[in-house]
């Protein structure tokens, strides 16, 4: 996305993750996982890294907050976003220990951040999708494809989250 973004001509490979390709495993020897982008022969990992990268090697359509409060905040929802959010939506998608309805409602209250951070915007930036929009529609499962709809759960319900559906929607128009 960052790349269309950008107007930069890419590549793109696909990845069987249950069985790594010798290039997989040559550019990610300490993870072996993806995404991987290769620029001038050298592999930049980690997703949010390789946003990063990319909107400072291609300076046109920014996608990090010019603003240094609003970069800042940026980097910090995103790191709340893998470090906590997604883990949280994993667990309620597999047994948990304390419970499937209690893993989903802890989902839940972490999700309502986000969904305070995009209400009254078209985009968690503003107007464009940025940085963060590419973060959680990459990292939460609910951006794309519903994984929680096949076990029959609505973990992001309309009325619960009506800002949140609305930034689906966009996003997956953007």
């Amino acid at each position: 996305m960052a790349l269309k973004l950008k107007g930069v001509p890419y590549e793109y490979l696909e990845e069987d993750l249950m069985n790594k390709s010798p290039l997989l495993l040559e550019l990610n020897p300490v993870h072996k996982k993806v995404p991987i982008l290769v620029h001038n022969g050298k592999p930049i990992l980690e997703s949010n890294l390789i946003l990063e990268y990319i909107d400072q090697t291609w300076t046109n359509n920014p996608i990090l907050p010019q603003d240094p409060y609003d970069k800042g905040m940026a980097r910090f929802l995103a790191k709340f976003v893998d470090e906590q959010v997604a883990p949280a939506g994993f667990r309620s998608l597999v047994k948990a220990e304390k419970g499937i309805e209690v893993a989903i409602e802890e989902a839940r209250e972490l999700i309502m951040f986000l969904e305070k951070e995009v209400t009254g915007k078209d985009f968690f930036g503003g107007k464009t999708i940025g940085f963060l929009d590419m973060v959680v529609g990459s990292m939460i499962p609910f951006c794309g494809v519903r994984a929680w709809e096949f076990m029959g759960i609505d973990m992001i319900p309309e009325e619960k989250f009506p800002a949140l559906n609305r930034w689906i929607k966009k996003l997956n128009r953007g």
